[in-house]
């Protein structure tokens, strides 16, 4: 972002501070703005941050990155974690491989292009061929890929991108014969992806209504609505097939079933997991209009479809089941009295189900590392995948007939490698294995229990050079999120190598607000049991201490998004724990969040300040912005946010920062990193990556006075 200073100067817009902790902060100017929340009156003095076309906030973005700019380019930390991240990043990366129209597709990075490329092949033994390259749609990389979904026949690929990180995506279809894109453009597209019918003559997806002028990246999204879009005719021409217009909440995900006779629809009206469920007949593969029937909508428990097969409809849920089954629902009789569980809940959480080669493959969360199940289709126990080892798995897609499927394996220490598994036989193949400078074999993975506040167990994954000595004068970083049903568990991650060889420890864990333990893990970190969340983030932090991994000097933290809001909350409640912190697009305002773009949907895990006096006194005790503590002592933080993220708006960490300068926090640094042209995370090019997340671990070897080679 470039802003003529001649034409507002930075002098009019902050002031020089007065020197602390050896740096000049902007002096962020303050407004009467005070708010009533229940009788509270709560003061928001940075409001106007929140308006991001304005020449003023640009001013100060401009102001904030030139401090961090300066403060970030003396440290010698930096050019070496760089070229460390920029080595480890440099590897080829392969996606997970799906099959359509007897065509494979997949992904691959030859390491640090920006954008991964779609290849495609007739069978695995074949050279594959180019068939979508994002590279090529924008000069910079921050044009990305956010979905591509090939016609049943292979011939034709709908695929939807981005630009700047932004949420709205734009979607198009490409002949994979000419390699040249049809006329059919769809806009203000979010939170959707696309679904043929079987006659390959159009496409299901979901969209906003555009937004008002100057609203594109911070205005509320509400009544998303469901279109099927014929091929050769215009966006105008679609035809509406779902929405609610009493319930301005509703979204919708659609799906077409294995023998294309059904339009399988999730209804969601959250970030959460509780959705509702309904149908809508195929004639003979082709949409022929009418009205989807309901399976269910009554947003009680998540309903996930698996497949249709036998005029059954077999659906993964946790109804009366927190860790979750499988249900088999007669489409002639879908009334949920006559609906049969098929596999019953067990001890370990089902996160995913998928119909394959006529069986079921189930994955499960065993102490938050993936086992995977095989089950016949009467829902017999068969068999299990036999895994490489302790950690993540995941893909096994396919359709009901087919004979294989792929998936990914990942731990902190291994790179991910995809295998081919063979539904008949169980036989498992490597497919790709990723050659990178990163050594395993000198780091190992422990799996580690801690015991939060009120007793509850919860595991923490600890990679460390071989041989860790514990004197508690290991730089450690340790990582959460614990949030909306989203498990934390052993995946390799360029941020966690670099670290590892700079020298570090770096630790995740996996705590409540997740779903490493099913339904009932999650709630007990959701709306006013929060504060379980920060107490078990802030256990595994004393745990490290108290077992000499690190000590208060030698221990960060990060987090981004969710794991933003926890990381901000933390150190709030616990500044002498830490020596530094990182959040990342952080939801800091917790009075104001569901104010902007998408945000009212995250009220299933915080609540919001305006459902009862109770739930705003809940959110005003943790909001990072409102609980900064003038006095106590701070460690380092850095603040990374991106100036086009519309999933959570920047001005939550602008006006973080902003409070968080202004306040006697102590001598350690109070940065904030704004990205131009960028957004939340998703399709965010590689240069911009490595250069974030080096940025980041630089400034916290840095804060640690860790050399870095």
């Amino acid at each position: 972002m470039k802003l003529p200073l001649s034409a507002i100067t930075l002098a009019a817009v902050v002031a020089t501070s007065a020197q602390a902790q050896g740096l000049s902060y902007p002096v962020t100017r303050k407004v009467d703005q005070v708010d009533t929340y229940h009788g509270t009156a709560v003061a928001d003095p940075y409001r106007w941050l929140e308006d991001d076309n304005s020449a003023e906030t640009k001013a100060w973005v401009i102001a904030q990155n030139q401090v961090t700019d300066k403060f970030l380019e003396a440290m010698p930390q930096r050019l070496p974690a760089r070229r460390t991240y920029t080595e480890l990043y440099n590897f080829e990366r392969f996606g997970t491989p799906f099959v359509e129209g007897g065509r494979y597709f997949w992904s691959r990075n030859d390491g640090l292009q920006q954008q991964n490329v779609i290849y495609t092949a007739k069978s695995l033994k074949d050279s594959p061929v180019v068939a979508l390259d994002p590279n090529l749609l924008s000069k910079d990389g921050t044009v990305a890929l956010t979905g591509l979904v090939p016609s049943r026949d292979g011939k034709l690929l709908a695929y939807g991108t981005a630009g700047a990180g932004s949420d709205w995506q734009i979607w198009k279809v490409r002949d994979l014969a000419t390699g040249k894109d049809l006329e059919d453009k769809i806009d203000w597209v979010k939170f959707s992806s696309a679904a043929w019918t079987a006659d390959g003559k159009g496409f299901f997806y979901s969209r906003y209504d555009a937004p008002a002028e100057g609203a594109k990246l911070t205005g509320a999204n509400y009544f998303q609505k469901l279109y099927y879009h014929r091929l050769g005719t215009p966006q105008s021409a679609d035809v509406l097939v779902a929405e609610n217009r009493d319930d301005k909440e509703w979204g919708f995900g659609a799906d077409v079933s294995d023998d294309g006779q059904l339009l399988l629809i999730n209804v969601w009206k959250s970030a959460g997991s509780k959705n509702g469920l309904m149908v809508l007949p195929l004639p003979k593969g082709a949409f022929a209009g009418g009205k989807p029937q309901p399976i269910t909508l009554d947003f009680d428990a998540q309903y996930t479809p698996v497949v249709v097969a036998g005029g059954k409809l077999i659906v993964k849920t946790d109804k009366g089941a927190p860790r979750g089954k499988l249900v088999a629902i007669d489409l002639k009789n879908p009334a949920p009295a006559g609906w049969k569980t098929l596999v019953a809940e067990g001890p370990d959480a089902m996160t995913a189900a998928s119909g394959v080669g006529g069986r079921f493959l189930l994955s499960y969360l065993n102490d938050a590392a993936t086992l995977v199940r095989v089950h016949g289709a009467d829902g017999k126990r068969l068999s299990e995948v036999k895994l490489p080892g302790v950690g993540t798995a995941s893909g096994f897609g396919g359709r009901w007939g087919d004979q294989e499927t792929f998936f990914a394996y990942t731990s902190l220490t291994t790179p991910s490698e995809i295998h081919r598994y063979d539904v008949r036989t169980g036989k498992i193949e490597l497919f790709k294995k990723p050659k990178t400078a990163f050594n395993p074999d000198e780091f190992e993975t422990r799996r580690e229990f801690v015991t939060s506040k009120d007793g509850t167990r919860f595991p923490i994954f600890i990679a460390a050079k071989k041989g860790l000595k514990l004197d508690g004068l290991n730089p450690t970083l340790l990582y959460g999120y614990g949030g909306f049903d989203i498990s934390i568990t052993p995946t390799y991650g360029v941020t966690a190598a670099s670290w590892l060889k700079m020298g570090g420890v770096y630790v995740i864990a996996s705590i409540r607000g997740g779903g490493e333990y099913g339904s009932a893990w999650h709630d007990a970190g959701t709306k006013l049991k929060k504060q379980n969340v920060f107490d078990d983030f802030i256990a595994a932090g004393e745990w490290l201490v108290k077992n000499k991994v690190a000590s208060p000097q030698t221990l960060a933290i990060n987090g981004g998004s969710n794991g933003g809001l926890l990381v901000g909350a933390v150190i709030n409640q616990r500044p002498d724990l830490f020596a530094a912190a990182v959040p990342q697009v952080g939801v800091l305002d917790m009075l104001r969040y569901q104010n902007f773009t998408i945000g009212w949907a995250w009220a299933t895990d915080y609540g919001t300040s305006a459902d009862s006096p109770e739930m705003f006194k809940a959110l005003y005790a943790y909001s990072p912005m409102h609980n900064i503590k003038s006095g106590a002592k701070y460690p380092a933080v850095m603040i990374t946010t991106g100036d086009h993220d519309d999933r959570v708006v920047p001005a939550h960490s602008f006006k973080y920062a902003a409070t968080l300068q202004a306040a006697d926090t102590g001598p350690a640094p109070k940065l904030i990193r704004i990205e131009t042209n960028a957004g939340h995370g998703a399709g965010k090019p590689t240069s911009k990556i490595i250069e974030e997340r080096s940025d980041i671990l630089a400034f916290i070897a840095h804060t640690m006075k860790l050399e870095v080679k």
